[in-house]
């Protein structure tokens, strides 16, 4: 695929600037393993547990700090005893917490249960998530925005303040990254604020209508987000790849087959690698690309924040997949 009007923004985006900011969520994570998940109303017995930094916004965030990009994080902690948990997993990868807000009160807690197949479902309760205000972000954006050209931000803050995020992020020239999960339905004039979004098959098959089931419907998919506003969209599907649909056409990355051991975060590192790759000046297709790698090396470790990848464990996968 030539050269797209998105890849033009980006690079305009970046000039000087080469941080990333994310705007959104962070957890402690309460995660069971089990042979399978429970019917309704019945108890089993598991095998494993673990408590540890979670949520979206956070494991971004960390993943964008391992991936090597000048990473700040925008969101709201609470006062409880999780406060350290998230202050030192973020601080472990790098990431500035300079607009971390503590607030009184019980942190956003996420119960995730995976099974034996390592797939997972996942409660999220916002609490101290709720806290996030404009005041806050509008600080934290005019703050970075010399330095920062790529915003990335989720739907697990509250819903009435992604059109702020966006715009913003907009109005600072910043590429500006949704990855619209858990999906839910959004003003229409959001769509306009939105280089790029990142859906998979079933938050694009929620958003847009359209059943997402493989590359086809995926670029269906794809034009009604362009059609909407958006810059460009990279669906993603699994074991099928990558749709990544621009006004230019449509590219099909592949995927990179893994053994899976916990699903849970590798759209976060998908999404963390992706903003880190561009922010850093790569084209969209490259960025999907090492997105796809690190998503890939998230699924082969348990946990959230612990099984996202180091920049340089995905540069040897990715060069050990890629044939000389």
């Amino acid at each position: 695929m030539t050269a797209s009007p998105i890849d033009a923004r980006i690079e305009t985006a970046i000039d000087a600037r080469t941080g990333v900011v994310i705007v959104g969520s962070v957890t402690a994570d309460v995660t069971t393993f089990s042979q399978r998940l429970p019917a309704r109303g019945e108890t089993i017995l598991g095998d494993q547990f673990t408590l540890m930094l979670g949520g979206k916004g956070a494991n971004q965030a960390v993943a964008a700090g391992r991936a090597g990009a000048t990473t700040s994080f925008v969101g709201c902690v609470g006062d409880d005893l999780f406060h350290d948990l998230v202050i030192d997993g973020l601080s472990e990868a790098g990431v500035d917490l300079t607009h971390l807000r503590t607030v009184p009160g019980p942190t956003g807690i996420a119960h995730i249960r995976v099974d034996a197949s390592a797939q997972n479902d996942i409660v999220m309760v916002p609490l101290a998530n709720a806290e996030l205000s404009t005041t806050q972000i509008d600080a934290a954006l005019d703050a970075l925005a010399a330095t920062t050209s790529v915003l990335l931000t989720q739907l697990e803050t509250p819903s009435a303040l992604t059109l702020h995020i966006t715009a913003r992020g907009r109005e600072h020239g910043m590429t500006v990254i949704l990855d619209p999960a858990p999906a839910a339905p959004l003003p229409a004039e959001v769509w306009g604020n939105i280089d790029i979004v990142t859906p998979n098959e079933t938050e694009a098959s929620v958003l847009s209508g359209i059943e997402v089931k493989d590359a086809a419907t995926a670029e269906q998919a794809g034009r009604w987000f362009l059609a909407q506003g958006v810059g460009a969209a990279v669906i993603t599907l699994a074991e099928q790849g990558s749709c990544v649909v621009t006004a230019d056409g449509t590219e099909i990355v592949p995927p990179l087959p893994v053994e899976a051991v916990d699903t849970t975060a590798a759209g976060d590192a998908y999404a963390g690698y992706l903003g880190a790759a561009l922010a850093n000046g790569a084209s969209l297709t490259d960025a999907v690309r090492l997105a796809t790698a690190a998503g890939a090396l998230t699924v082969t470790k348990q946990g959230a924040s612990p099984s996202l990848p180091l920049r340089r464990d995905v540069d040897a996968f990715l060069a050990s997949r890629t044939p000389a």
